[in-house]
């Protein structure tokens, strides 16, 4: 059963938010994982860009912290 598109804003919200707090602890591993399930929740719901969006989320996360900057 999928969730509606106001639930799953929610949900995905709640997700980005809760790596960006692992991340801003420094617990790399724990963030990824947040990211992995936010990804792995918008593929079985059937939100590709979504998806993409995790995915890239997690390649960021996994950067150097000095290279991420401009």
């Amino acid at each position: 059963m999928a969730i509606d598109s106001g639930t799953a804003g929610e949900r995905y919200a709640r997700l980005f938010r809760k790596a960006g707090v692992y991340l801003a602890k420094g617990n790399l591993a724990r963030a990824l994982d947040v990211l992995k399930e936010g990804r792995e929740l918008a593929e079985r719901e059937g939100h590709p860009k979504m998806a993409q969006l995790f995915a890239a989320e997690i390649e960021r996360a996994k950067l150097p912290p000095d290279s991420s900057s401009d």
